[in-house]
């Protein structure tokens, strides 16, 4: 097999071409689109894809983000960061051997102290192998959620409500009767969300996105029409609101907020099913919440610790729809200085 590694630095192939290999591939994700590359670039990365191509055709290939480490910005040096990729055939020796030395090669031009992956891959000991025979270590530092809620859409609405738990469609059905209602929002609701955003990292203690990250966000996947910002409002007054994206037959549900005001018209349940039913509506098949305690990955019969911290309080919420666990392989760093963080 005859490989050819091209770069988009070097050979200027469009975004659109790599987008178009993204959304053909098994793995594909939308933080390996061109458009996250945009979105991050206007936050201190820089963005390149990576291909390998045989017989004039992209067979793999990786997006990978580069920025210089916060402690050594004064030195010209780079941590390089792939996430949800590289897209290969893990199955085919060659090809990813082939795959991640020309990464490894790059990155090293790019003077990277560090380059670490996360596949969008299932955990499996046999790839846990094949990625420590490519120079790469697990890593215990990950950047996205290793564990995650998949549900499958392909059911129809009644059969997805009756796989809920009770309490979750007598909730939904609460925040209807209640006058909840649910509106698909445009540009000009990015404040009235982010609003929202600050209210739910002060009341759960985290950081949030700044406004103009979520300007750029939009920007970047709005023009595609592969994102929606939907809110759930009484009488006006916006309660919740949702940020989704879909590729590749699958919706990925990105951010969430909800404000202090009408928690018990339950308008987050609302909102989630008709996320759902709107993923639906664009042939989507799997939706994907995007996030929960790892420890339920490792044990689904996990208890939830009282106060449910951080993901914890995200898994109360999120399990109620019902769906399948899967756990991912995690990061995966290769390095020049041992135990470097990303």
């Amino acid at each position: 097999m005859s490989l050819e590694v091209r770069n988009s630095a070097q050979t200027g192939w469009s975004e659109d071409a790599w987008d178009r290999f993204v959304e053909s591939h098994p793995s594909a994700h939308p933080l390996q689109l061109a458009a996250w590359g945009f979105l991050k670039r206007g936050f201190g990365w820089e963005d390149v894809r990576l291909g390998l191509w045989q017989d004039g055709a992209l067979v793999a290939g990786t997006q990978i983000l580069f920025r210089r480490p916060p402690r050594l910005g004064f030195v010209p040096v780079h941590l390089a960061y792939i996430p949800k990729g590289p897209l290969v055939d893990w199955g085919d020796a060659e090809q990813a051997q082939a795959l991640l030395d020309a990464i490894w090669a790059f990155c090293r031009r790019w003077r990277c102290l560090l380059v670490k992956i996360e596949p969008e891959a299932r955990d499996s000991g046999q790839l846990a192998g094949r990625l420590r025979t490519l120079g790469y270590r697990s890593s215990p530092r990950t950047v996205q959620p290793r564990t995650t809620l998949w549900l499958d859409l392909q059911p129809d609405e009644e059969t997805l409500l009756a796989d809920m738990k009770q309490k979750w469609r007598y909730n939904i059905r609460l925040a209807g009767r209640k006058g909840v209602a649910i509106r698909q929002g445009d540009e000009s609701d990015l404040a009235t969300f982010c609003r929202l955003m600050e209210s739910t990292g002060e009341r759960n203690e985290f950081g949030v996105h700044s406004p103009a990250y979520f300007q750029r966000f939009w920007q970047a996947f709005a023009p595609g029409g592969r994102t929606a910002l939907l809110l759930a409002e009484h009488e006006g007054e916006a309660l919740a609101g949702l940020i989704v994206t879909h590729l590749a037959g699958k919706a990925y549900y990105l951010y969430g907020a909800s404000g202090n005001e009408k928690r018990q018209l339950m308008p987050s349940h609302l909102l989630q099913w008709e996320t759902m039913r709107w993923a639906k509506a664009q042939n989507c098949t799997a939706y994907d919440f995007w996030g929960i305690p790892d420890e339920v990955g490792l044990n689904p019969d996990a208890e939830i610790p009282d106060p449910a911290t951080e993901l914890w309080g995200v898994w109360r919420f999120k399990q109620g729809f019902g769906g399948e666990i899967v756990r991912y392989t995690g990061a995966w760093d290769r390095s020049l200085v041992p135990m470097l963080p990303l």
